[in-house]
């Protein structure tokens, strides 16, 4: 019954910790009163950049206290002590927030691969086959990949109701939150406005740029394969030793003591270093968006 407590009491404190740094929550006070719109604005842009901007911030926070609440107790019932309570509820808290992030790289990667081929397609309807700007991004929108085209679907639609080029270009933007749309809507965006007959030669050097970039890149992820294979080996191996010592003789009670609790600690602190160490060094050069008004 204690170790349950003590769980509970171990997701509340990760609930509130996530809260605190996703939402700028400070407690009861002057700050609390900053709108929730305010307060979720960082999360609700992570979440579309993830393809997931309908799924409520509300929803998403529940999901990780709840996750947070049940790794507490499988922490506690293994271990029956404290400390694996709280890193039990840590790891689980962070899972939806592994999987979305993991999500968005997917989908930056997927973005980074389609819009060379859908510049050069914008390319060919704006030169030989005469299409205006909007037409040829939104006809090539539709063969955009699965994960692109809502966002392609939302610009065509603002761009139906109110023929603002400008309005349709921020929507599909905001909806696809990238690096790379933003320099593509951009350059289009100009070329809409400017004309001119010098567009063709601005899509094909903007498509060969951005081809050498998802080459580049793919390259590198190659390389870095094994490496981030053998990344998981400094979280399960140190798990499933610590799984295998509680079959054997005494092991649970030893990890009720102080100094199995010290050891659990030092273990848990060198994992999480190392995990974000092999991050840090596996990290690409993330493009930064400089059109995101």
């Amino acid at each position: 019954m204690v170790g349950i407590l003590l769980a509970a009491a171990a997701a509340g404190g990760t609930y509130l910790l996530y809260t605190a740094v996703a939402f700028g929550w400070r407690g009861i006070g002057r700050r609390s009163l900053v709108s929730p719109s305010r307060r979720a604005r960082p999360l609700r842009s992570w979440l579309r950049g993830a393809g997931l901007e309908e799924v409520p911030v509300a929803e998403f926070v529940g999901a990780i206290a709840a996750l947070a609440v049940v790794g507490a107790a499988i922490g506690a019932a293994l271990f029956g002590t404290l400390l694996p309570a709280v890193a039990g509820a840590t790891l689980a808290a962070a899972l939806p927030v592994a999987s979305y992030r993991r999500r968005r790289e997917v989908r930056r990667a997927e973005a980074q691969d389609a819009w060379p081929r859908l510049i050069e397609e914008i390319r060919i309807l704006t030169g030989s086959a005469g299409r205006s700007v909007p037409q040829a991004l939104f006809e090539a929108g539709r063969g955009a990949p699965q994960g692109l085209r809502a966002a392609f679907d939302a610009a065509q639609r603002e761009w139906a109701l109110t023929t603002d080029f400008d309005r349709a270009i921020q929507v599909l933007k905001a909806r696809l939150a990238d690096p790379t749309a933003d320099a593509a809507c951009e350059t289009l965006l100009v070329a809409h406005h400017i004309g001119g007959t010098d567009i063709d030669r601005r899509l094909e050097a903007l498509a060969e740029d951005r081809r050498q970039d998802a080459q580049g890149r793919k390259d590198a992820r190659a390389r870095q394969a094994g490496v981030r294979f053998a990344r998981w080996f400094t979280v399960v191996v140190p798990l499933g030793m610590a799984v295998v010592g509680l079959t054997i003789g005494d092991g649970r009670a030893a990890y009720q003591t102080v100094a199995g609790q010290a050891v659990v600690l030092a273990g848990l602190v060198l994992m999480t270093a190392c995990w974000l160490w092999a991050s840090r060094i596996l990290r690409l050069p993330a493009e930064r968006r400089v059109f995101d008004r």
